[in-house]
């Protein structure tokens, strides 16, 4: 295993037309889990699933990917479920989340992740639930120094009761991460008037802790890289007819791993030494694989062969 993902998984239920909705599984974790195994590499999915017909599903839908589930626990608490309606500018979301299996995920025992695990990814909604925030919180500081830690907090305003106390959580997740993926959406919520910039550089302040570096997805207008002491990199986004951005920063996450492992990338101290040709054929890898997911409904990424023939095209 050379990458784990810990955090929710659920039903997403897509708006059609007025109260009619259309169910996928879902949750940001889990569609980066989907979407790293569809792209090649090994992944293991921590998580709590219920013994429900939806936990079913969703345990179905990960081992069917060739996801791991080995730490997977099981529960008889209710699955999470989230209601989403598209409109022109961004989704909105209804998440019902009360005493659900993934949100009392707290283990006695942590995982033990194998030492081939050279990623570790947490964030999203997990995050707002106890008892599942405090253990994944355990878990990231336990991996410390043994693995690359990847924070995406994947900002939902309508599950945020205390906004700055949530901001104050995200710089202290961040502080234990090494890397950090997040929206301009998310920055706009994290840090109202802000520039980008300065959103990034304050998520790397200290010295000798938090994210080496720092990519902000621009939708459409592409991504940007921050990093230490060196100047911003850009990429510019494949040119698509959108279907639905479900799950689209999912996979942009997958991507990152997925490319930076093929780069060699398996210690901290690499993400500052990555030259920029390098970085920017990671930012392209994940770029193309979450525009791929956006040409189609609801969050379904792409396979390795079909975000090559993608790349290879170069369109």
């Amino acid at each position: 295993m050379r990458i784990a993902i810990v955090g929710e998984s659920l039903i997403d239920f897509t708006a059609t037309s007025g109260l009619n909705f259309e169910g996928h599984e879902g949750g940001a974790p889990t569609n980066s889990a989907i979407a790293t195994a569809r792209l090649g590499q090994s992944i293991g999915f921590i998580s709590q699933l219920s013994t429900d017909l939806f936990g079913e599903r969703l345990l179905q839908h990960l081992q069917s990917n060739g996801v791991n589930t080995d730490w997977v626990l099981r529960s008889d608490a209710p699955s999470t479920l989230a209601f989403v309606e598209r409109t022109p500018q961004t989704n909105r979301y209804a998440f019902y989340t009360q005493g659900t299996a993934d949100t009392q995920w707290a283990p006695a025992i942590l995982p033990a992740l194998p030492d081939s695990c050279r990623f570790l990814q947490f964030g999203s909604i997990a995050l707002l639930h106890e008892p599942a925030a405090s253990r994944i919180a355990d878990l990231v500081e336990a991996q410390q120094g043994q693995r690359i830690v990847l924070f995406d907090p994947n900002v939902r305003l309508s599950l945020i009761k205390d906004l700055p106390a949530y901001r104050a959580n995200v710089q202290r997740w961040a502080a234990a991460s090494n890397l950090m993926k997040f929206s301009d959406e998310d920055a706009a919520a994290l840090a109202p008037g802000l520039s980008l910039a300065e959103v990034a550089a304050s998520f790397m302040q200290h010295p000798s802790q938090g994210p080496r570096a720092v990519v902000i997805t621009r939708g459409g207008d592409g991504a940007t890289l921050f990093r230490r002491g060196k100047a911003p990199l850009e990429i510019a986004a494949p040119k698509i007819t959108v279907a639905d951005t479900i799950g689209a920063g999912d996979t942009f996450d997958a991507g990152l791993t997925v490319a930076l492992l093929e780069h060699g990338v398996e210690q901290v101290a690499q993400l500052d030494s990555l030259p920029d040709a390098t970085w920017l054929a990671v930012l392209r890898f994940a770029a193309f694989a979450a525009a791929i997911n956006c040409t189609r409904e609801g969050a379904n990424p792409p396979t390795r062969a079909e975000l090559q023939t993608a790349l290879d095209a170069g369109n």
